[in-house]
Formats: C-alpha cells, structure tokens, sequence
C-alpha cells in the first residue's frame, strides 16, 4: 500500500523533482504530510480529503502518510495536491499508479476542478530535463508550459477527466504552444513627440546598446511620456528571451492563460514608495522584484529623487552583475535582472530649478540637498544624463509630424543585429554589458579619439567605471552610424552625456 508520484516544485526560477511518496498502513486514523512542507502544503490534507469523496472514491480510514522527498528542501505552495490525490488513490488499488514517465502538478478545489499554479513553465522546463515524457497540468497553465519543448504536456480541468485518461477511457490531448503575441498598438508612438530632438537621440541610442538612461527636467517636458514610448523602438525579443523572461513572470504568478508568454519587452513603472523587498524581490517566501520582473525589458523610475534611498542602492548589484541575490531564512535565491534603467527626475524640488520664467525659489542649498538623494555610485552606473528642456511655443504649436516608432526601431533593430555579429557566441548581445576584454577589443581610439578621452577624463573627474561606460555608448552611436570603428564625433557625443553637472547645469 506504497505508491509515488513524480511533481515538481520551483527555487528561484528553476524546477526541481521532488517525489510525492504515499504509505497508507495500519493504525489509528490520521494524514500527515512530511519532508519540509509549508502552511499551504499542509493544508492540502482538507482539500485532498475533500476531493476525494465528492469524486465518489471513499478516502481511506487508515494511517496515512504523505512524504515530500527530498524531505530536506522547502515545499511550497499548492501545486502538490493533485499528486497527493493520484498518489493515495493509486496507494489504496483504485488506480493504477503512473509510470516514471509521468508528472502531475495542480492545485485543488474542494469538488475536484483544477486551479492553477505559479511556476508551470520552469516546472515544465525541468521535467523535460528529468526525462518526463507526460506532464500533467491545470488547463490554464497549459499553454504557458508547453513553450517546454520535448515533453507532451496534458491540459487537465478536473479529477474525474484525469482519472478517465488514466484508465484509457478518453484520451486527452497534448496542448500546443500558442504563437507569441505581437501587437503593440497598446505602446504610444514617438510620431506624438514635438521638439526633444536631442532627448529622441539620446533615447534611441539608449535602446541600441541597452544603456542605462537619466532624464532631468521641469514638469511638462515630456520625459514621463517619452520614457512610455521607449517599448516601442526596443528591438524584437528572441525566444531564448521570451522564455527566461515567462519564467520569472510565471514564478511571480503574473502569466495567465490568455498571456501565456512574455512576447514583447517588458515595461515595469514602480510607484516611488514601493519598498526595498517590493523592488528587488524577496519576502517569507522569496518572490521576484520589479527588478527582476524587468529582465530583458525597461525599469522605469519616475521622480528618481523620490524613491527611498535604501531601495535605489539595491539596483546596484543587478546594474552591475545582471541578477540580484536574495537571502532569508527560507533559503537563497538568485533571479535574472539585466534591465535597462531609465529615470527621471526635476532639477529641484518644485521642478523649476534654472527655468528662465524666474518661477523657482528654491535655494542652492535646498537643491543641492535634493540631489543629494541620489548616490554617486548609483549615477556612475548610468550612461546618458539628458537635460530635458521646457518646450517653447513654436514647437508646441507645430505642425510638422516627428519620426515615427517604426522608422526609430529600424536603426535599432540594425545597430543590434552589428552587436549579435560582433559578439557572436561570446553570450554578451549588447554593448551595455561588454566586459574589461570587449572593451580592448571592439572599442580601440585612434589618437585624436584618445585625446578627447583624456581631456574629458581629467576635466570631468571621470571614475574608471564612467570611462568605461563612455566608451560603450561611444561603440553604440558608431553602430547607428554603421561604422566599423570608434570617430572622434562619437566619443564626443559620448562624452556630452557625461557632462550634465545636477548641481548647476552644464560644465
């Protein structure tokens, strides 16, 4: 009266096998479940018990015992209880128990349908790994887990439909990947934008190489709106990108079953009170941050100067090494979160700081203690700083239509495809995250170049990292120009993003 059952649970982003081992023996009547369960999984003993009677099986009077192997990992959540189900039905002869090559997750209401569960697609991802041939899963986590490829997954509504394929009585049929979503007519256009001609072009090449972005200016400039345009000129994601991104989202629990996929790049807008957990992620039981729900997308933080400061200094990590590490008693995790940064933020605190109506009345020591807010560390980490004007009254009453998305996304999606050849294998795709070697090696100045450098680095009081990162937008703006080396034109321009100075404009 032994049985078990293959399921699977999530650590981080990525799956693990765990076996759902049931005994039923002799004894005073009684269900515990064992090997490191949470509240949720010893809650399933109800509507395991519960299942089972209103499917019209008689739940055994008998000692049973429910072990989650390996017994010393954290089980969380409620996905187990559709193999506890199938476990103890298979323990006590009224079913056959499945074979190895089969995989049962889901959780359970009180009358047998089938909830779903966060973490389909890493579940889905690691039993393709294990060998698992058959996986079964709630109905609405189908299409999200059959982006797995080489595993049959089986969409499932409720008990009596599983049991029925089981038995070989209706066959149920494997779901298929449904194609990637491709509308973006929800993303804004930059066809809308008038005047900012300099903030388009910092923008664009912000999206060419993946480089952080910081727009300072007054209200009603329009850096909130053109920041929301940004998803639009971003290149196209590849599947590789699609998939890692999905599993983030699907272990936050924000997949569904009419957005199975994350198709297009992410665009994450956190209020400026969201906290350091909310974030970068974490909790009793760890969860993925905006940081991380960002990854292969846009984290965009509004009124920059706002936000806690203890929430800005976690972005340093994820800015620097692409992940973001999170310890609780519960265990340590690791999430994917290389994003592009981009902020925004007035030159003051009532927005009007050096705006030639004269509005402003903060003092020098009252904007300076607003800029204070922001660390020098954190700005070293951002490539472009873009002064947003006011726009004058001609620019707002013109009539001339301004460069669309569409012809934007063009230079891009060529100054990407330059990168992917340049880098080929290496696994660095952009320019923002070439390393020390890249460097050296796709970024060399010729003399004129390397005096420009060099004046700049004395006179602005560069940091090594601020060197560094001049160079990779420097490589950026050669690629839309679709040269093959670095000009002194475009270090200059490089160098122009650099030298915005927050406590008084340019130097």
């Amino acid at each position: 009266m032994l049985s078990s059952i293959r399921s699977f649970g999530v650590s981080g982003i990525g799956g693990f096998p765990v076996s759902v081992e049931v005994y039923i023996s002799n004894g005073l009547p009684g269900f515990e479940v064992v090997g490191l369960p949470d509240t949720a999984v010893r809650e399933s003993r109800e509507r395991v018990r519960a299942a089972i009677k209103n499917n019209g099986f008689r739940f055994p009077v008998s000692r049973l015992t429910v072990n989650l192997a390996p017994a010393d990992k954290k089980k969380v959540g409620t996905l187990y209880d559709l193999p506890i189900l199938i476990g103890i039905l298979a323990a006590s002869g009224d079913l056959r128990q499945p074979g190895e090559e089969s995989a049962f997750i889901g959780e359970l209401s009180l009358n047998g349908e089938l909830r779903p569960v966060p973490g389909a697609l890493p579940m889905a991802i690691a039993a393709q790994r294990e060998g698992v041939k058959k996986f079964y899963v709630p109905a609405e986590n189908a299409g999200e887990a059959a982006f797995a490829e080489g595993i049959a997954v089986y969409p499932v509504e409720n008990v009596q439909q599983l049991l029925r394929h089981l038995r070989g009585e209706e066959e149920l049929v494997p779901a298929s990947a449904p194609d990637p979503e491709t509308d973006r007519g929800a993303v804004p256009d930059f066809a809308d934008v008038l005047g900012q001609e300099n903030v388009r072009r910092a923008l664009e090449i912000a999206a060419a190489g993946g480089h952080n972005i910081l727009l300072i200016g007054p209200p009603g400039a329009g850096k909130s709106m053109m920041a929301k345009r940004l998803p639009g000129i971003l290149p196209d994601m590849s599947r590789e990108e699609m998939i890692e991104a999905t599993e983030i989202w699907s272990v936050a629990g924000l997949t569904s079953r009419k957005h199975p996929l994350v198709s297009t790049r992410p665009f994450c807008a956190p209020h400026h009170t969201v906290s350091t957990v909310g974030l970068a992620g974490g909790g009793t039981i760890p969860k993925p941050g905006q940081v991380s729900i960002a990854h292969q997308g846009v984290l965009f933080l509004d009124e920059l100067p706002e936000f806690k400061s203890d929430a800005l200094e976690v972005l340093r990590q994820p800015l620097e090494d692409g992940e973001v590490t999170v310890s609780r008693a519960a265990g340590t995790v690791c999430y994917p979160s290389r994003f592009m940064l981009v902020c925004a933020m007035n030159p003051c605190k009532c927005g009007w700081y050096g705006h030639p109506s004269g509005r402003c009345r903060c003092t020098e020591q009252e904007v300076r203690r607003y800029h204070s807010r922001i660390s020098g560390p954190l700005l070293d980490r951002i490539d472009l700083i873009v002064e947003v004007p006011a726009l004058q009254y001609e620019e707002l009453r013109g009539r001339r239509l301004a460069e669309s998305s569409a012809a934007i996304k063009a230079r891009v999606n060529a100054a990407r495809q330059i990168q992917r050849r340049r880098f080929g294998a290496d696994g660095t795709m952009i320019n923002a995250h070439m390393d020390s070697r890249a460097l050296r090696q796709f970024c060399a100045l010729d003399e004129e170049s390397d005096r420009l450098m060099r004046d700049a680095f004395e006179a602005l009081g560069l940091s090594a990292r601020s060197h560094d990162r001049i160079l990779r937008v420097a490589r950026t703006i050669a690629d839309l120009a679709g040269e093959e080396r670095i000009d002194p034109e475009h270090i200059a321009e490089a160098i122009q993003y650099r030298s915005f100075d927050l406590n008084g404009g340019k130097i």
